[in-house]
């Protein structure tokens, strides 16, 4: 099983070892994060190893939304950073079992989410081409 430690983030902290985020507050609970925000749980690890598997573990739990049976509260839903913890080492145990299915969908997720990647920049670079076309039929016309 990967040693990991999940503590609260505070603001002023730096990490030295190899750590993530966990996002703590909102209906996007236990999104895990490569950089810190003020909602959030802090993952320490041993190695880079180790981070990595958990990173990955942790974004499978939040993409198939186990948090969400964890959430409380009724304005601003949040998880506990007890239930977190037991979540992430149960889902760990899990995954060590299953090693090699489990390698196997982590490049499936790596790959998903290169491509989610490129199709986002993609998108935005429609929208600015769009934008450019409105401006340049407009900026004649005064209405700009």
């Amino acid at each position: 099983m990967k040693s990991f430690r999940i503590k609260t983030h505070r603001l002023d902290s730096s990490y030295q070892q190899p750590h993530f985020f966990i996002l703590n507050k909102g209906l996007n609970s236990g999104k895990p994060l490569n950089n810190a925000c003020p909602n959030c749980f802090v993952c320490l690890t041993e190695c880079d190893e180790h981070r990595e598997f958990l990173y990955w573990l942790c974004f499978g739990i939040w993409k198939s939304k186990s948090f969400h049976y964890f959430l409380k509260g009724s304005v601003i839903p949040f998880v506990t950073i007890g239930e977190t913890r037991k979540l992430i080492r149960e889902s760990s145990i899990k995954a060590s079992c299953k090693a090699q299915a489990f390698q196997k969908a982590i490049q499936a997720l790596q790959l998903l989410d290169t491509n989610e990647q490129k199709i986002k920049v993609t998108l935005k670079m429609i929208d600015t081409a769009r934008q450019a076309i409105f401006y340049d039929l407009l900026k004649g016309t005064g209405a700009g």
